[in-house]
């Protein structure tokens, strides 16, 4: 089974990310769950999403898991938050800053011997959405780093996910989860 865990802040797009990859997921015969733990959180107070994928049906609800990656898209909750709880030697971690991969670990001892990607999903969203919401960058940073899909039929699978929006938003969206493919380090 993989196991991500999202750490973000209410309003950042976690749950709305993690909902997006599931239905994506679910489209390949997959069985996933999306889920989030954030209280009665306001925006900008720190929260957690959740995905599992596995071939079987899924019987775990817990919010417990070993993750395989873990996604970070606010900078400032790897020095306020222990994001690397409960993780495996092999779990990846993908986080956007603006800092290098070895700036970042070299100013988070917890990071240190972990593997570790960074992308600035902000800067890009801000750029490309008009509107610092990291989720979609985050999304396509994850496809390079996993190769879980072919880039394409993933902006394909999201051009059908965010169908309700305006056609200038959805096409901000495969230029946010494109640069973010291409940028990631």
């Amino acid at each position: 089974m993989l196991e991500i865990r999202w750490h973000s802040r209410a309003g950042q797009g976690a749950v709305t990310g993690a909902k997006g990859l599931a239905d994506v997921i679910s489209t390949t015969g997959k069985h996933v769950q999306a889920f989030a733990f954030y209280g009665s959180a306001k925006r900008g107070a720190a929260m957690t999403a959740y995905n599992r994928v596995d071939d079987q049906v899924i019987m775990n609800h817990e919010k417990f898991m070993r993750p395989d990656f873990v996604f970070v898209i606010d900078p400032a909750l790897v020095y306020t938050t222990d994001v690397t709880i409960n993780d495996k030697d092999s779990t990846i971690y993908i986080i956007t800053t603006h800092l290098s991969t070895e700036e970042l670990v070299a100013s988070q001892p917890r990071l240190q011997g972990k593997r570790v990607y960074t992308v600035d999903c902000i800067k890009i969203a801000q750029e490309t959405i008009g509107r610092p919401i990291p989720n979609t960058p985050m999304l396509g940073a994850f496809m390079k780093i996993s190769g879980m899909y072919d880039i394409e039929f993933f902006k394909e699978s999201m051009v059908r996910i965010l169908g309700k929006l305006p056609k200038k938003v959805i096409d901000a969206n495969m230029i946010a989860i494109q640069r973010a493919y291409d940028e990631v380090k």
